[in-house]
C-alpha cells in the first residue's frame, strides 16, 4: 500500500537530494532553509522507547516537527538520529531537555495515517552524542559526535557474551509462545555488541534504564548491567514457574481427593455407615418432616434434599442448595402464637403505653374486636399517619403486646428494589429472600404483627417498583399464596397483621394508599407533651444515663420550661433529647462527686441547655405594621408563618421574595388586588398605590414554601402596613382567598392549630366553611385557644388590625 505522502516524495526526488530545479541547488535551501552539514543529524525525539543499533522498529510520529524531519530525511535519503526526551510531557524539546546519547538510523518505510499521527520503520545503526543544536530549521537539527564500539577480541568481553547468551536462551525457554526462530537468531549473533543491543530492546526495561545501557560506552560496563538485569528476571520467571506448578499440584490432589471422597462414599454405603454429608442431609431430612410443610412445599422440599444428596460437597452448588433448606426448614409454616385478644386487657396496655390519642385509641380497640369476634375475616390494613415523634411505630408495638403476638419491624424508607419485597432469584451469587420473608423469620411465628415502616418513602428504580411488590404482600385476597423469588414456593401472609406508618400521605403511591385506612395522629399539646414526659420520658433517659430516682429529679415547672422555651414539635422526640441533656450534666455532678442528688428546677434550665429558643418570638417579630403570623403544614406538623410586607417609595411594583412557589406568589397578587379594590373603605389615599413599591417577604427564605392558605395572612400583612395599623400579634391566622374577598376552607387544621398553641398565639383565625374541624382538635387545645371564624376579608380586617374601626362580630369568636 502507497500512501499519498510517499507518492508525493516519489514524484518529487528526482535525485538523492530531491532536487527538482538546479542541480546546483542544495536541497535545504529549495525549500528555505540551509542545507544540512554532513556531520549533522535530523533528530527526531521520542516519548518512553529507546532504539538500539541493529534493531527495526516502528516509530509513531505526530509533532509537525517530526514530521518535517521525516519527510526531509525521506526526500535527501538521510539517515536520522532517534533521541529519547527526558519529561514526555514537553511539546517542543530543547538540546536540554534531549538525552545526550542516541542512535543513528535509517528509515525503511514511510506510513502515513488517516490520523494526525504517521509512522516511519527505522533501522538502529549506531550510537552518537548530541554536540549541539543547529537553528534555522524547520525542524531538530544537531552536530553529532559518533560513539566507536571497542574490540570485541579480548578474553572478558568473549565470556560474558557466552554468559549473556546462555541467559538469554534460559529466559527465552521459560516464556510462554516464544517463536523458535528468535532463539536461533538470538543463538546465531557472534557480535556482543550487537547481542546486548538487541536483548537490551527486548527485555521489559523502563526507558531510563535502557537509555542508561545505551549511554554505557564500555562494552564489558554494558554486558555487566544487563546481565544484572537479566539475572533479576530469570529470578522472577523461575518464582513464577515454582508458584504455578505448585498450584497445579494442589488442583490435582484436590481432583484426586475428590476421587478418594467418592470412592469412600461407595465404600460406606456398602458397609451401611453414612459419612458427614449423609448426616447432614439425614438432618434436614428430618427438619423437613418437623416443619409441618404445606403438601407442595413439602414435596418441593424433598426434590432439592435428593438433588443435595447425589451432589459432591466440593461442587458450588452444594453450599447454595444447602442454604435454600435451611431457610425453608427453618420458616414457621406452621407455628403460631396463642391470639389473645381481650379488648378490656388491649385498653389498659394503650393506655399504659401512650398518653391521648383517645380518637386513635378507639379506632385500633374497634379494629381489635372485629378481629376477636371475625378471624378469618379481611380486616382492614391500618395506616398510622403523623409527624414524626408522636408514637406511630410504638403503637405497633402496643398493638402486638395486646394481642399476645411478637412484634417485628421492616423499614421501607429508601427501598427502590422490588428484589427486596419479593427477594432475588437463587441463580445469583448471595441471594436472599425479600425482607418480607426474612422478617418472618425473624418473628418465628406466621402470625406476627409486622410494622412497615415509612411506606411513603419508597423509592422506585430500574430494578422495578417495590410498592407494586407491595400490593400483593397487603391484599388479604392474594397475600396467602405470597411467592417469594428465592423461596419459588407460596407462603400465607394472612395470618400475619400488617401496620403502615407514613409521614405524608399523599407521597403513598395511589394504588398502595387505597387499600390503607389511614389514622391520623396530630401533633401533642403542651399539657399532653407534660404528662408524656412525666410518665415516659424521664423514667426512660434517666436509666439509660444510668442514675435513680434517688440521685436526680426533675421538677414539673422545669419540664414547662424545656417544653415552652426548648422545644417546638409535633412530636416529643426534641423533648426527650433536651431531658436527656439534663440528665447527663446531673450524671457528671454526681460521678465527679460534686454532689450525691441533683433537684432541676426551672431556674437551673438555662444554665444547663442555654439561653431559650423561642421566648416571646411572636410579640417581637409582630409588633410592627405589615407583619401578619400565618398558620402552614409542613410533613413534620404545623407551623407558624410570618408575613412581611414593606411600602417605600416607587413605582407601583409588587415584589415577592422567600422562596415562594407559584401558588403562594399568586396569593400575594391576589391580596394586593383585594387591598387596591377595599382602598377606599379602609381610608387608604389610591394614589399611595401608584407612588409606592411594595416588597412581600417570607422569612426562612432557604425553605421553599407553597399553597393557598397564606392569603388571609397577606391581605393582612397589606392592608396593615398601607393603613400603618399593626396586626395584633397575639392573632395568627389561615385561609385562602378569592378575589371577591371570600376566604375559602383549607387543609390540616389540626396541625396548624396546634402549632399556634406551642407557639403562644392566643387567636386563631380560621375559614368559616372549617369550623367543622374543630371537633379534630382536642378540647384542651380549643379551651386554651380562642376562634374567629371568617366569611370575608372584611371579617379579618375587623378581626386582625388594632385600633381599627369597628367592632369583632361576637357571633364569630368560638371560645
Amino acid at each position: 500500500m502507497t500512501s499519498p505522502e510517499l507518492e508525493k516524495i516519489s514524484l518529487t526526488s528526482g535525485n538523492d537530494t530531491g532536487n527538482t530545479g538546479s542541480p546546483d541547488q542544495p536541497a535545504g535551501e529549495k525549500n528555505g532553509y540551509p542545507s544540512i552539514p554532513e556531520d549533522a543529524l535530523i533528530i527526531i525525539p521520542v516519548r518512553n522507547m529507546v532504539l538500539f543499533p541493529g534493531m527495526v522498529v516502528p516509530v509513531t510520529i505526530a509533532r509537525e516537527k517530526s514530521l518535517l524531519a521525516a519527510q526531509a530525511a525521506m526526500r535527501t535519503n538521510r539517515q536520522i538520529g532517534i533521541v529519547l526526551q527526558r519529561d514526555p510531557e514537553t511539546a517542543n524539546p530543547a538540546q536540554k531537555d534531549l538525552y545526550p546519547v542516541g542512535t543513528r538510523a535509517s528509515i525503511l518505510r514511510y506510513v502515513a495515517a488517516s490520523s494526525e499521527a504517521h509512522h516511519i520503520v527505522c533501522q538502529g545503526e549506531s550510537r552518537f552524542r548530541l554536540v549541539e543544536m543547529l537553528d534555522g530549521y524547520p525542524f531538530l537539527v544537531a552536530r553529532v559526535e559518533k560513539i566507536q564500539e571497542e574490540p570485541e577480541d579480548s578474553v572478558d568481553i568473549q565470556g560474558r557474551m557466552v554468559q549473556l547468551k546462555q541467559r538469554a536462551l534460559e529466559i527465552l525457554q521459560m516464556l510462554p509462545q516464544v517463536p523458535k526462530e528468535l532463539s536461533d537468531s538470538l543463538g546465531n549473533v557472534t557480535s556482543a555488541a550487537l547481542l546486548a543491543d538487541l536483548m537490551t530492546g527486548l527485555m521489559d526495561l523502563t526507558p531510563d534504564e535502557k537509555q542508561e545501557i545505551l549511554e554505557t560506552t564500555d562494552l564489558k560496563t554494558r554486558i555487566d548491567k544487563l546481565l544484572s538485569h537479566l539475572t533479576y528476571r530469570l529470578e522472577i520467571l523461575r518464582v513464577s514457574k515454582d508458584i504455578d506448578e505448585q498450584t497445579r499440584n494442589r488442583l490435582d490432589d484436590r481432583h484426586r481427593e475428590a476421587l478418594l471422597r467418592e470412592q469412600l462414599k461407595t465404600i460406606q454405603n456398602q458397609l451401611g455407615e453414612i459419612d458427614d454429608a449423609s448426616s447432614e442431609a439425614a438432618e434436614l431430612s428430618e427438619k423437613i418432616e418437623k416443619a409441618n410443610m404445606p403438601e407442595e412445599v413439602h414435596t418441593h422440599a424433598m426434590k432439592e434434599l435428593n438433588r443435595l444428596k447425589n451432589m459432591p460437597e466440593s461442587s458450588g452448588e452444594y453450599s447454595m442448595l444447602r442454604n435454600y433448606l435451611e431457610w425453608l426448614v427453618e420458616l414457621p409454616w406452621a407455628i403460631s402464637s396463642d391470639d389473645r385478644t381481650d379488648i378490656n386487657e388491649a385498653r389498659q396496655i394503650l393506655d399504659e403505653d401512650h398518653y391521648g390519642l383517645e380518637k386513635v385509641k378507639k379506632r385500633i380497640l374497634e379494629f381489635l374486636a372485629v378481629h376477636k369476634l371475625n378471624p378469618e375475616g379481611k380486616s382492614p390494613l391500618l395506616c398510622f399517619v403523623g409527624p414524626p415523634g408522636v408514637g406511630k411505630t410504638s403503637l405497633g408495638q402496643s398493638i402486638a403486646r395486646a394481642t399476645g403476638r411478637k412484634f417485628v419491624r421492616v423499614s421501607m424508607g429508601g427501598v427502590h428494589d422490588e428484589a427486596e419485597i419479593r427477594g432475588h432469584r437463587r441463580t445469583y451469587i448471595g441471594a436472599l429472600p425479600g425482607n418480607i420473608i426474612q422478617a418472618i423469620r425473624r418473628a418465628g411465628t406466621n402470625n406476627c404483627v409486622m410494622l412497615l415502616d415509612e411506606v411513603d418513602k419508597l423509592g422506585s428504580g430500574v430494578q422495578g417498583d417495590p410498592s407494586a411488590a407491595l400490593l400483593e404482600v397487603l391484599d388479604p385476597a392474594q397475600n396467602s399464596t405470597f411467592r417469594d423469588n428465592y423461596l419459588a414456593v407460596p407462603f400465607d401472609l394472612s395470618k400475619v397483621m400488617f401496620i403502615c406508618t407514613a409521614n405524608m400521605p399523599d407521597t403513598i403511591p395511589g394504588p398502595l394508599r387505597d387499600r390503607l385506612e389511614m389514622i391520623q395522629l396530630p401533633g401533642y399539646t403542651e399539657q399532653e407533651k407534660t404528662q408524656i414526659a412525666l410518665r415516659y420520658l424521664i423514667r426512660r433517659q434517666r436509666e439509660e444515663n444510668g442514675l435513680k430516682p434517688e440521685n436526680c429529679e426533675i421538677t414539673e415547672n422545669a419540664i414547662h420550661d424545656i417544653i415552652g422555651h426548648y422545644t417546638r414539635e409535633a412530636g416529643v422526640r426534641n423533648l426527650e433529647r433536651e431531658i436527656g441533656s439534663v440528665f447527663r450534666n446531673a450524671a457528671m455532678k454526681i460521678a465527679e462527686g460534686s454532689a450525691e442528688k441533683v433537684t432541676v428546677d426551672s431556674a437551673d434550665i438555662p444554665d444547663i441547655l442555654g439561653a431559650p429558643i423561642y421566648e416571646g418570638e411572636i410579640a417581637m417579630r409582630s409588633s410592627m405594621p405589615g407583619i401578619a403570623t400565618g398558620l402552614a403544614w409542613t410533613p413534620v406538623g404545623g407551623d407558624i408563618l410570618f408575613i412581611e410586607a414593606s411600602r417605600v417609595p416607587g413605582r407601583n411594583k409588587l415584589t415577592l421574595t422567600g422562596q415562594l412557589g407559584e401558588v403562594m406568589r399568586e396569593s400575594a397578587q391576589a391580596a394586593l388586588t383585594l387591598v387596591k379594590a377595599r382602598a377606599v373603605d379602609l381610608k387608604i389615599n389610591p394614589e399611595l398605590f401608584e407612588n409606592s413599591e411594595i416588597h412581600v417577604h417570607v422569612p426562612a427564605g432557604a425553605i421553599p414554601k407553597d399553597g393557598p392558605s397564606a392569603g388571609v395572612a397577606m391581605f393582612l400583612a397589606l392592608a396593615s402596613v398601607m393603613m400603618n395599623k399593626p396586626v395584633a400579634s397575639d392573632h395568627a391566622m389561615t385561609g385562602e382567598i378569592s378575589l371577591r374577598g371570600l376566604v375559602l376552607p383549607v387543609g390540616g387544621i389540626k396541625e396548624k392549630v396546634l402549632a399556634a398553641l406551642r407557639a403562644g398565639i392566643k387567636t386563631v383565625m380560621l375559614p368559616a366553611r372549617n369550623k367543622r374541624d374543630l371537633d379534630d382538635i382536642p378540647e384542651e387545645a380549643r379551651n386554651q385557644l380562642q376562634f374567629v371564624f371568617l366569611e370575608t376579608v372584611d371579617d379579618a380586617i375587623r378581626a386582625g388590625l388594632i385600633n381599627h374601626e369597628g367592632a369583632i362580630d361576637t357571633e364569630n369568636r368560638n371560645k
